[in-house]
């Protein structure tokens, strides 16, 4: 089993398209921070207990990992407290880091951390045939539907994938 460390923003991508059990078709366990979970998802409330169900590890963070969130918040001005944490597990564990924020994929390319967000995600799914191209085509629409304002992708990637577009 491959561990990730998980920010917020992609499961705000799979819960506005009604697919928030998708990133768990895949043999991975996410990781993210306990106080992450409960503090980031308050609207609606019970979307952390719902990912807690599907799968999502509530973690406690290792002295170590304390520390260097610690730094990366005084490195990296932009990102958020929970931000530098999940890039400290990540970092400290050796394993990648889901996100889709800008700023944090940035700090993670400074740090060396594998970066993997809602696209690559979709990409492992039909790549793996978790999801047919149908269920993929049907995604992609959606996640169209809601981009710029709830979720936040590059059309254009999103088009590459979809098969009649090909």
């Amino acid at each position: 089993m491959k561990y990730i460390s998980s920010d917020t923003n992609v499961w705000i991508d799979f819960l506005t398209i009604n697919r928030l059990d998708w990133p768990f078709k895949l043999p991975y366990t996410y990781l993210m921070d306990e106080d992450a979970i409960d503090d980031e998802f308050l609207n609606p409330p019970s979307v952390g207990v719902r990912l807690v169900e599907l799968g999502l590890i509530k973690t406690s963070l290792s002295d170590e990992e304390f520390l260097l969130a610690e730094e990366f918040n005084a490195k990296f001005l932009k990102l958020s407290r929970y931000d530098c944490i999940a890039l400290a597990i990540a970092k400290v564990r050796k394993i990648e880091l889901l996100t889709g924020d800008r700023a944090l994929r940035a700090a993670a390319v400074v740090e060396g951390v594998n970066v993997i967000g809602t696209i690559g995600i979709l990409d492992r799914l039909i790549e793996g045939k978790y999801i047919t191209q149908d269920e993929l085509d049907h995604c992609i629409c959606d996640l169209i539907k809601h981009n710029g304002n709830e979720v936040r992708l590059p059309n254009e990637e999103l088009l590459k994938r979809v098969s009649y577009m090909k």
